[in-house]
This record gives structure tokens, C-alpha cells and sequence, in this order.
């Protein structure tokens, strides 16, 4: 137990090394003192929903655990910028490894080159020591939603184990919420989070009910998440209803969805 701390603490320090180019350290690595851009998910949903309001066909990437690997993020979002056919991009979560502000200002200065508007979910590893709290600052709350054209994205905070059951996770009240909400305007739903049911993140005493649940929403399409680390498109429910798991940006590789008014496609992006 003593040892598996103390590697934890030196692979910190290390990363923390790294990430700050071995200057001499002047705050506490799980500070909250921000430095740079907050809000950013607020800010960018802002213009997704401005800019595709009457837009009738979308087009967004997936990318998903980008954690320490800085490198293949600045390639995917140079590919990204290469393209004229993407509206906005979905990180699925695990911006960061060990929930340090350095890992989330670092990957948000990345993230922010896109030439496109982009949101962030959270993931199990930004949880850990003051991660979600920095997440709630950089980026948002766990739980939103937005609209592109006529769908409406539903991004959920899924990792029920990092909250040692505690909460509800995932928030039902939410989508309740949501679902009482709805503007009619809408006709299609899409489901993002960062762990799928079945997965040992997820509460998978709700797994059943909480598919049920979505698909209550108008045309739920597909759900998409992370988490595995690799590519994988699984019907969990033989329903039709398909859970697209994006592989993490290690595998320089991400996804790319497009919604028309009939159907939908997808490929996947290699770089």
C-alpha cells in the first residue's frame, strides 16, 4: 500500500515536471487558481447553437481520452482544422490523468486551436483528488445539453464508481428535467457520456432503466462514449440502438458522425 503511494506521488511529481518544463514549483498541483480561459463549454454551445440553428444536416468529431498524451491531441486537432466538413467536436472525457490544473489548462490551450467550437465531458480519471473541481471551472457542469439544428446532445457524467455510489450518477432528475423541457423544435437525440453501461464506471444496477430512459427522448439516434481505449460500435441493448466507443487519441485515431434529415454515417478519422 506504502509503495503503490509513493509511485503515485513520483509519477506525479514527474508529470507535474514535464508539464511545467521543470521550473522550480510555485503552487500546490491540485490548486484551484485558474490560470487562463474558464466556462469554456458554456461559451462554445453558445455558438453551436447560433451558428446550426437552421441547419438541417451536422457534422461532429468524437475524441476521447486525450490524457497525457499532448502530442496526438495538437495532430488531431491539425486534422481537424484541415477539414471543411466538421460544425463542432465532442470530447468524451479524460482530459486529464491524474485531475492536476496543469493537465486540464494544457489540453484546454490545445483544445482551444480548434478552428471549430468544441465541448468536454468528464471523465473518471479528471475526477480524481481536485480534478472534477477544476473541470467544473475550465469547462462546465457534468450534466448539460445543447442543440445543433434539430438534435439535441445530451452529455452525461457517468462515472458512478468515482463517486462511490453517492450521488446520482448517472442523474435521472436531469434527464427528467430534460425530457420536461423539450423544445418541439427537436426531432432527433444524441447520448454522450464518458463510460457506457456494462462498463465497471457505470451503475449498472440502473443500466437497463437508464437506456429505457433515453430512449424516451424524440429519434434517439445512437449514444457515443469513451473510457475503453478502443474502437468499438456495440448494439448493448438489441434494440438498434448503437453505443459508439471512441478509442483514446493514443490510437490517433477519432471519430467523425454526419445526421441528415433521413439517417446517419459515420467513419472513422485515422491521422
Amino acid at each position: 500500500m506504502y509503495q503503490t503511494k509513493y509511485l503515485f506521488q513520483l509519477y506525479t511529481l514527474i508529470t507535474l515536471c514535464f508539464l511545467s518544463g521543470c521550473d522550480m514549483i510555485e503552487y500546490h498541483p491540485y490548486d484551484l487558481d485558474i490560470d487562463g480561459e474558464t466556462g469554456i463549454n458554456d461559451k462554445n454551445i453558445q455558438e453551436i447553437e447560433q451558428s446550426l440553428q437552421t441547419k438541417e444536416t451536422i457534422s461532429f468529431a468524437v475524441i476521447s481520452d486525450t490524457q497525457r498524451w499532448y502530442d496526438e491531441t495538437e495532430d488531431a486537432v491539425e486534422n481537424i482544422n484541415a477539414r471543411n466538413d466538421i460544425d463542432f467536436v465532442i470530447h468524451t472525457g479524460d482530459i486529464s490523468d491524474f485531475g492536476m490544473k496543469l493537465e486540464f489548462e494544457k489540453q484546454r490551450d490545445i483544445l482551444n486551436r480548434l478552428t471549430v467550437p468544441y465541448v468536454c465531458l468528464l471523465g473518471n480519471h479528471d475526477c480524481l483528488a481536485t480534478g472534477k473541481e477544476v473541470f467544473n471551472l475550465v469547462f462546465g457542469k457534468e450534466n448539460y445539453a445543447f442543440t445543433a439544428g434539430d438534435v439535441r446532445f445530451i452529455c452525461l457524467n457517468t462515472n458512478a464508481l468515482e463517486f462511490d455510489y453517492t450521488e446520482a450518477v448517472p442523474d435521472f432528475t436531469f434527464l427528467r428535467n430534460e425530457l420536461e423541457n423539450l423544445s418541439p423544435s427537436i426531432k432527433k437525440t444524441v447520448v454522450a457520456m464518458h463510460a457506457a453501461p456494462y462498463s465497471e464506471q457505470f451503475n449498472n444496477n440502473t443500466a437497463f432503466i437508464f437506456h429505457e430512459y433515453i430512449k424516451l427522448f424524440p429519434s434517439l439516434q445512437f449514444c457515443i462514449h469513451g473510457h475503453g481505449h478502443t474502437l468499438s460500435a456495440k448494439d448493448l441493448f438489441e434494440d438498434g440502438i448503437f453505443y459508439y466507443q471512441c478509442a483514446n487519441i493514443e490510437k490517433r485515431s477519432y471519430l467523425h458522425f454526419t445526421i441528415t434529415q433521413d439517417q446517419y454515417t459515420y467513419e472513422v478519422i485515422d491521422f
